[in-house]
């Protein structure tokens, strides 16, 4: 039996996931929370299998609670976000805080139940239109290994000064970093800017995020 936490701030949601659930032989209901604070503290008194937890709840939201409850050791279950809203910054929150699934809730109430148990079963779930949109934007970016068009266009300090213009470093930084003249590092920024056909810094930024030169995080490819 898969014990089930529905986490929702509307009551009129949590009844209808109850409803849903509860129709399955192999799932149980153990508890109903209307906000972030109730899901931790029902969790752990409770100690769900799985847990349905919505986003955007008074008090403490959903990233939040799945965040508390996933670091605590004390619990071994695993948390299913199910939201109205699937954008790329939700899915990231949402996995980052310790999520094992995602779903939206345009699901179908035979996919949910199907994703409760897959979740329930250890494996990892994505809504079906969320990973379209991420393998359309993982497919627009260049083969592995490969430049993007205009990248493979710089030269080699061409790129090294494109990689610190994306850190936000200045023109006197990049020359403190480059061992050159601040004229220099301006002669490369003017000779990229045209290569890659951008107006100014901030395009050039953008162009490299996009083209997947350099990637968001601590420290950015060059």
């Amino acid at each position: 039996m898969i014990r089930v936490l529905v986490v929702d701030d509307q009551a009129l949601v949590r009844d209808g996931f109850r409803a849903i659930l509860e129709s399955q032989p192999d799932c149980e209901v153990v508890g109903a929370a209307e906000d972030g604070i109730d899901a931790v503290e029902q969790t752990l008194r409770l100690a769900p299998d799985v847990v349905l937890m919505d986003i955007r709840m008074p008090r403490l939201d959903g990233v939040e609670a799945a965040r508390r409850i996933c670091s605590d050791k004390r619990w071994t279950g695993r948390v299913i976000v199910l939201t109205t809203y699937g954008d790329d910054e939700n899915v990231w929150d949402a996995f980052h805080a310790g999520a094992s699934g995602f779903l939206l809730k345009t699901t179908t109430a035979g996919d949910l139940v199907q994703g409760v148990r897959s979740v329930a079963a250890g494996t990892e779930l994505l809504a079906p239109e969320v990973t379209r949109r991420l393998v359309r934007q993982f497919m627009s970016k260049p083969r592995p290994g490969e430049a993007a068009p205009g990248i493979a266009e710089l030269s080699e300090r061409e790129r090294q000064v494109l990689g610190h213009l994306a850190r936000g470093r200045s023109n006197a930084d990049i020359a403190r970093a480059m061992f050159v003249s601040e004229a220099t590092v301006k002669t490369h920024i003017n000779r990229l800017f045209a290569k890659l056909e951008v107006r100014d810094r901030v395009q050039a930024v953008i162009f490299a995020y996009e083209s997947g030169f350099v990637s968001p995080g601590p420290r950015a490819e060059q």
